[in-house]
């Protein structure tokens, strides 16, 4: 399956031992770690003593901060005593100034822009005056005082999770003062606990009256809107039509057709929902999709970016009913669909269309007929299954680095308790729609490249730089020493010959380790006006235009087309606007995918706490200086195992061998490594869980 590096990113290792930084002192009111020596060494230090730059800061849950210097080509290092009030994802102004010994000293020295003043927390401690709210948000490196006569009066208590805004911060030296918006619940409550991950990243669960006025409205006028949509539109009602998605889904932004054209060719058509047609710039629902930038999957629950009456019913691609789509038409060869022959894209086009979905298949229904070869849509599931297949294979020749990437599915008691985690089942039919996918977002851009000259052109685009040279001589360092080989350099076809390794490792006692490693060494995929292609997946052009229901990214992809098929152009002071816009959603897509990964940590440690004791199997994950990460095989729950406890011996940390070594045994333990594991601890306040080897 080929890789978008968005799903395919290990989560970040968090509330280790090291946490304990995090923690204030009792009797100054400001982290115990304030007082540690700062050693920055920027490159080109002499050349830029004393200078002054601007840029996001990020903070580590140890609370140090970072800023990416582009000047510079590296991130600076702030230590916690120079944040000066700076937060997680702050623009901040930083001075870097020479100091003692010829070192530099990095300080944030002004507040541009505040990123997120809300904060989910509970009372940690209290005094006279005050009481402590410990913030949930690791990276929020100070408790946020609130007045006590205050907080009684709003009747919190130990036991309750509060959403806290910070009304006040102006001095370093003093711990910010906030105030309650909402006691969101019972520490522990599995609505509580969920509720407080939506509103920590900045989720919005609720839609206002006039968003869902507008929704009721768009409902009420469908037959008028399909009527008057109907003349300008091809028609595709009267072709093979389908919808393939999960058990569970209830929005369908995508379907197939197939049919044979009179010169035995093979038209397949990408059909998406035409959102765009209904939510128009400006309007509430667009402002409150834009705000929302993508829906949020919770393991128990989905927060969609449109209200239901149109993610669900008027713009879903529901069987049997006319819809409104925007459409990727290709044509193939008619040799494209059978086995063994070589397949020819002969052209492509892009058109608003109506379409009438004859079935709405669930992937394993799909996949059943795949196998049986028998069942509706037999042949047409078959024909598009092989060329999916020889797409598969010439974008892997192509470079497109491929994972086999694993989800786990919860299964909860009426209470929201955990009573089983199940590894998620993919198969041939769930790549046959991604590839088809792939082949509709690379292909948009291409035709946008085509009708637009560049100096004209605004697009969104899905974009994947390169990996940072030091992490790829690192993991090149790292296959050496597992017998692999990157020759030849790292310049040319790095994705191919990552492949080519990946695929050499398949099956082997070191796969696990190389998948890992490989995985770390990627970039992150965002979205930006500069096209500079997507090296994950290989192609030059990519964008993001198949999921407008789920996706704002993808509902202005649709806009831009159109306005070019108009012959109209985005103006050139308005790009800036797009610049921020897609900085912002790829910002969104990060909340969302971090309150999903944090409501299936906090369900894997809740179901590993009901489990002390016994015993299963893992894979080292990640190896430190202060003990070994392992990820439990069924449940895919991460732990940690401390160096202190691993044997009765010294172990040394091997970094460039990704390994710890007994000083006296020699036994190794090493990244991708399988081992037998016993869970000692599982903290869901903490959501970390402690493993001891067996």
């Amino acid at each position: 399956m080929a890789l978008d590096p968005k799903n395919a990113m290990l989560g970040a290792m968090k509330k280790t031992a090291k946490n304990q930084h995090r923690k204030t002192d009792k009797k100054k009111k400001y982290p115990k770690n304030r007082n540690k020596k700062v050693i920055v060494r920027p490159k080109n230090n002499k050349s830029q003593k004393n200078a002054s730059f601007e840029g996001k800061i990020t903070i580590t849950p140890t609370g140090i901060g970072f800023v990416n210097v582009q000047q510079l080509k590296q991130d600076l290092r702030i230590e916690n005593r120079f944040l000066n009030t700076a937060l997680h994802n702050d623009i901040v102004k930083i001075s870097s100034q020479r100091a003692q010994r010829d070192t530099t000293e990095t300080k944030v020295v002004k507040i541009i822009k505040r990123a997120k003043m809300e904060y989910v927390g509970v009372i940690e401690k209290e005094d006279a005056n005050y009481f402590y709210i410990k913030p949930q948000d690791p990276r929020m490196y100070v408790d946020i005082i609130v007045p006590k006569p205050y907080a009684q009066s709003k009747q919190v208590g130990y036991d309750q999770k509060v959403f806290i805004r910070i009304t006040k911060w102006e001095n370093a030296q003093e711990l910010p003062q906030g105030k309650i918006l909402q006691i969101i619940g019972k520490i522990g409550a599995h609505e509580t606990e969920m509720n407080a991950i939506i509103l920590d990243k900045g989720i919005l669960s609720k839609f206002p009256r006039d968003v869902e006025k507008e929704a009721e409205y768009l409902k009420k006028t469908e037959k008028t809107i399909l009527n008057n949509a109907n003349t300008s539109r091809a028609d595709y009602r009267g072709i093979s039509t389908f919808t393939i998605d999960p058990d569970d889904a209830k929005d369908f932004d995508d379907a197939l057709s197939y049919q044979t054209l009179p010169n035995k060719d093979i038209e397949i058509g990408v059909h998406i929902a035409d959102v765009s047609h209904y939510i128009k710039n400006g309007t509430a629902l667009d402002f409150i999709a834009r705000e929302r930038g993508t829906s949020t999957y919770l393991v128990d629950r989905t927060i969609p970016m449109l209200p239901e009456i149109l993610s669900n019913d008027l713009c879903s691609l529901n069987p049997k009913e006319d819809k409104l789509a925007f459409s990727v038409l290709f044509t193939f060869n008619k040799e494209a669909v059978i086995i063994g022959k070589p397949f020819e894209l002969k052209k492509y086009d892009i058109k608003t269309t109506i379409i009438n979905s004859d079935k709405r298949f669930t992937y394993n229904e799909a996949q059943k007929i795949l196998n049986t070869k028998k069942g509706i849509f037999n042949k047409e599931l078959t024909a598009l299954n092989i060329l999916a297949k020889k797409l598969a294979k010439h974008n892997k020749e192509e470079g497109a680095i491929s994972f086999a990437q694993e989800e786990v599915k919860f299964t909860l008691d009426k209470t929201g308790k955990p009573i089983d985690i199940q590894i998620k089942k993919t198969g041939e039919t769930n790549e046959l729609i991604e590839n088809f996918m792939l082949l509709a977002n690379q292909m948009v851009v291409e035709y946008v490249h085509k009708k637009v000259p560049k100096k004209e052109r605004l697009f969104l685009y899905r974009v994947h730089d390169k990996p940072d040279k030091e992490r790829i001589l690192e993991l090149i360092q790292l296959l050496h020493g597992l017998g692999y080989t990157i020759r030849d350099g790292i310049n040319d076809n790095l994705a191919y010959k990552l492949n080519k390794v990946l695929d050499t490792a398949r099956e082997t006692k070191e796969s696990n380790i190389i998948q890992i490693a490989t995985i770390r060494a990627m970039a992150k995929a965002i979205y930006s006006i500069q096209n500079i292609g997507h090296f994950g997946l290989a192609f030059e052009n990519y964008t993001h235009f198949t999921s407008p229901i789920r996706r704002y990214v993808d509902l202005v992809v649709h806009r831009l087309i159109k306005t070019y098929q108009q012959g109209k152009r985005i103006a050139k002071k308005d790009w800036v606007q797009y610049n921020a816009l897609v900085n912002n959603l790829s910002e969104k897509e990060k909340n969302a995918m971090e309150a999903e990964r944090d409501s299936v940590k906090y369900k894997q440690v809740e179901y590993m706490r009901e489990r002390i004791g016994k015993v299963f199997n893992g894979t080292i994950i990640s190896v430190t200086n202060w003990g070994i990460y392992v990820k439990e095989t069924k449940t895919k729950a991460e732990g940690l195992i401390h160096i202190k406890d691993i044997g009765d011996e010294y172990f040394v940390f091997e970094k460039e061998k990704m390994r710890i070594l007994g000083k006296r045994s020699k036994k190794i333990y090493r990244l991708g490594d399988t081992v037998k594991i016993k869970v000692i601890r599982a903290d869901v306040n903490e959501r970390i869980i402690q493993y001891q080897l067996v």
